[in-house]
Order: structure tokens, then sequence, then C-alpha cells
């Protein structure tokens, strides 16, 4: 009898506890049960990139100087084809600016040198700028480019400062890159070289396919208005679709 009445003074208890209970109080328990596993999940991922870089590092370190050096440069020219889409519509915006092979080769030997210092800043630690950052501007840079082709039909004087500016951009973007995939330390310089080249590479590949597409196309009088300006236009829409989605999203 007397164990019947110790269930049933428990089972109040329970029942009492249910009634009483905040709806408040359950979901800030929930809230932190999720909040606890979302750390343990995102800790558990940072440690598991931690452990294959260290291990892509140990395979680095023991290949030789060639194959080092020709990794790199397969990595630069994949990150930019198939990888860089957005590295890839600013080289098409400089490439629609003109076809004058002058005011072409200015702006991409201004790229080239900016992308090339931040790079090399930014893979020794010298510089160092929040992803978060640089890559909404780096959409811009698009953008801003795209429609300097639609706006003006030559290229200003001003033009190849103006890509500088965002080739200091886009080198950091690709040195979070390289600094994700890891530079043995016994080759560092000779691994950077490399991967910029594969950059090179893969910005002269672009160019040559874009220019073997509009080659027959180019002299004519409604190259600008059916080529150039809505080719801009598709390069801006997409600029402006990454800074949002970079952004906001």
């Amino acid at each position: 009898m007397r164990s019947i009445k110790i269930i049933f003074l428990l089972f109040f208890f329970l029942s009492s506890a249910q009634i009483f209970a905040h709806p408040e109080d359950e979901l800030i328990i929930r809230e932190i049960e999720e909040g606890q596993l979302s750390f343990q999940d995102n800790q558990m991922t940072a440690e598991y990139e931690a452990a294959l870089k260290r291990q892509r590092l140990r395979k680095l370190n023991a290949m030789s100087g060639s194959k080092q050096f020709f990794l790199f440069v397969k990595a630069g020219i994949e990150h930019i084809i198939p990888k860089g889409l957005d590295h890839i519509l600013f080289v098409l915006g400089l490439f629609f600016s003109s076809l004058v092979f002058m005011s072409l080769l200015k702006q991409v030997t201004a790229f080239t040198l900016a992308h090339t210092l931040t790079l090399a800043l930014a893979a020794l630690g010298i510089m160092q700028i929040p992803g978060q950052i640089v890559e909404p501007l780096i959409a811009l840079s698009i953008v801003w480019i795209a429609v300097e082709n639609c706006v003006f039909k030559k290229t200003n004087k001003w033009r190849p400062l103006v890509v500088f500016g965002f080739g200091l951009l886009h080198g950091l973007g690709f040195a979070s890159v390289l600094s994700d995939y890891g530079l043995p330390q016994g080759s560092f310089i000779p691994s950077l070289i490399a991967f910029n080249v594969g950059v090179e590479l893969g910005q002269l590949l672009v160019l040559i396919i874009a220019l073997a597409l509009v080659w027959f196309f180019r002299k004519k009088t409604w190259y600008r208005s059916y080529i150039q300006i809505p080719a801009s236009i598709i390069i801006a829409l997409f600029g402006l679709f990454w800074f949002i989605e970079r952004v906001f999203l």
C-alpha cells in the first residue's frame, strides 16, 4: 500500500511539472542543445580540414621540386578554368572593353602585376583581409568593368589604373585558395611562382577562346550593339548576383 502511495505521488509531481512547464524554457533548452551540436559539427569540420591540409603538405614535401612546380601550375590553371567563373568573367570584361591590342595589353598587364603583388604579400602573411570583404568587392569589380564597357565606346586612359586596383582584390582572392591548398616550406617561392604562372595561363586561354569566337565579327559595324554590349550586360548581371549573394545570403 505504501509503495502504491509513493508511485501515486511521483506520478502527481511529474504531471504537475508537465502542466506548469513553460514552452519558452523548452525552446531555450532545444536551442542550446542544437547550438552545441552545431558548434561541435563546425569544430569537427575545421579539425578534419586542418588534418587534410597537413596530409597534403606532407605529400607535397615528399615530392621532387619539378613535380611540385607542375602541380601548382595545374592548380593555378584549374582555379581559373573551370573553378574561377568570377575571374573568367572579369577577364572577359577586359576583353570586351576593346579589341585594340595595345589597349587590351595594358589592361591585362596591369591586372597581372596587381594580382601577382597581393598574391605574394598574402601568401607571405604580410597582407590579410577577410574573405567576407574581398569576395563582394571582387563581384563589384566585375560589375564596374562591364558597365564601363556599355557606357564608353573607347577605353579611357584611366582604365589600366582602375584595372590595377581591381587586380589587387583578385590577388587576395587567389591567395585565399592558395592558403587553403597549402604551400610547402621547402619550396615556398617556386610553388608561389608556379601557381601564378598557372593563373596567367588560365587567363590567356580564356582570352584566346574569346578572341576565336568573335574573330570573324570583330570589325562588323554591329559588333558593339550585338556582341560587346549584350555580353557586358550579362557579365554585369552575374557580378551583381554574386555581390548580393555574398553580402546578404
